[in-house]
């Protein structure tokens, strides 16, 4: 039975799933720990009770996964946390991360008929409750599948390639996942705060993935390690599952002496105790990543932490829960502001040049586009500046002679690229629509349950 790569397997047997509390856990991570306790017993089978298990329920519909939420729901007000469990993860194998992180008040909450009344269903903690549950007991619900013969490469072990990989390994298909870091689970393991999604979370998920016969090898890159040809060659298909880019550059004078947020972000993850904070700590951007690169700085100590973006709280592409939550925080926001310049003495940052901004006409993401007001240059003290401002296309496409549009990796409805045999899904593919986990992995669902009928229709084919 394949299992996770040795560094994995150390760094879940250190972190102890589930076992230290809130308290403990802001201990060890200074302050950086799971902003939401978990439910106990008692308070998850009294919000269980609240629910109406409504008929066609518009929370399952909301959800992109369409977890039976009613169904789950029922089973935990019953005492039955397997089965509550079971009904999640047939669903989305990832169930306990997207318990975590998924904008549950965009989706599944959002959607709740108890809205009216202000208090809709806490979705997303009593399916952390269920899924937890199994973890923190080492409890299996699935097994590989009846061997078919047929061979399977996934590429990347974010959450769509791991639900990919998953649903073949159950399916009976032998997977093996590359994955070009030292632990798999992507953005999970290494871009999500702690304060949302503890790392031995995505660990987790990615053993039970392993246990269900794939083989995962991490520190393996396409293009550097392994390449798409010899791939196709030596499997039957590919799933591409590469996620996106690095950050883009700012393009501004002294961006080199900026801190890359997702980079800031694995960082708190790994070796909080060695980071360290500026009094004066500005954030450019004012996405998701943004706010919780911020978080991060106002929780390890800065006096002061301010989001900068160049078009108005309107447009700003974080969720609004999330800008209420920076808010809470302490952290402040200036708007129609765009860093022009970065200001250094030895090495060290003394503050940022800026301009005002106003906006425009709409520009191609249907958005007002800034433009600077002349003369209205001004300057920002700051001993700290961290980017946020996206991820670049996936950079791989053009040596891998895949069409794309607009930059992304182009499929059909059943996942496929132009290249034969090859799959693609989550980031990498969102050309249209938000990225998110809970969308990755139903990529990951769908392409692998695509993967397996095409496969089977090719046996079919050869045995006539």
């Amino acid at each position: 039975m394949s299992r996770l790569p040795e560094a994995a397997v150390t760094r879940r047997g250190r972190l102890n799933y589930g076992k230290r509390s809130v308290k403990e856990e802001n201990r060890q991570t200074g302050g950086l720990g799971e902003v939401l306790p978990p439910l106990s017993a008692h308070e998850a089978r009294v919000e269980a009770y609240r629910c109406l298990y409504c008929y066609d329920a518009p929370c399952t519909h909301a959800c992109p996964t369409h977890i039976d939420v009613p169904g789950f729901i029922k089973k935990i007000a019953t005492g039955n946390l397997r089965g509550s469990a079971r009904t999640i993860m047939e669903a989305n194998i990832l169930g306990a991360t997207c318990a975590r992180v998924c904008p549950v008040e965009e989706l599944c909450e959002g959607a709740c008929v108890l809205n009216a009344e202000g208090r809709p269903i806490m979705i997303g903690r009593l399916q952390r409750h269920a899924t937890d549950h199994l973890f923190e007991r080492g409890i299996r619900l699935f097994r590989p599948g009846r061997p078919t013969g047929r061979r399977v490469a996934v590429v990347g072990a974010g959450p769509a390639g791991l639900a990919c990989a998953a649903e073949l390994g159950r399916l009976g298909h032998a997977v093996t996942l590359f994955e070009k870091r030292p632990l798999p689970g992507g953005l999970s393991t290494y871009g999500i705060i702690v304060l949302r999604e503890p790392v031995e979370v995505a660990l987790a998920e990615a053993e039970m993935i392993a246990e269900l016969g794939v083989d995962i090898r991490t520190d393996t890159e396409l293009g550097r390690d392994v390449t798409l040809e010899a791939l196709r060659e030596e499997y039957d298909a590919v799933f591409l599952g590469i996620g996106l880019g690095g950050s883009p550059d700012l393009g501004i004078p002294g961006e080199e002496l900026v801190e890359d947020g997702l980079a800031w972000i694995e960082r708190s993850k790994f070796e909080p105790e060695k980071m360290t904070v500026g009094d004066e700590v500005y954030v450019i951007g004012a996405g998701n990543t943004a706010i919780d690169a911020a978080t991060i700085a106002r929780r390890l100590g800065a006096e002061r932490v301010t989001i900068l973006y160049r078009r108005s709280e309107r447009e700003m592409p974080a969720y609004r829960h999330e800008y209420a939550f920076a808010r809470k925080e302490g952290i402040d926001f200036r708007f129609l502001t765009q860093p022009v310049r970065i200001l250094a003495t030895d090495g060290r940052i003394t503050g940022i040049e800026c301009v005002r901004m106003r906006l425009g006409k709409a520009d191609a993401s249907g958005r007002a586009a800034p433009e600077p007001v002349s003369g209205s240059e001004f300057t920002l003290p700051a001993d700290q500046v961290i980017k946020a401002i996206g991820q670049k296309k996936p950079e791989l496409l053009a040596d891998l002679g895949l069409a794309t549009e607009k930059g992304y990796v182009r499929v059909d409805e059943a996942y496929r690229t132009s290249i034969e045999k090859v799959y693609a899904g989550g980031d990498c593919i969102r050309a249209v629509g938000a990225a998110s986990t809970v969308m990755a992995v139903q990529d990951g669902k769908l392409a692998a349950r695509a993967i397996d009928a095409d496969l089977g229709l090719a046996t079919a084919a050869a045995a006539e």
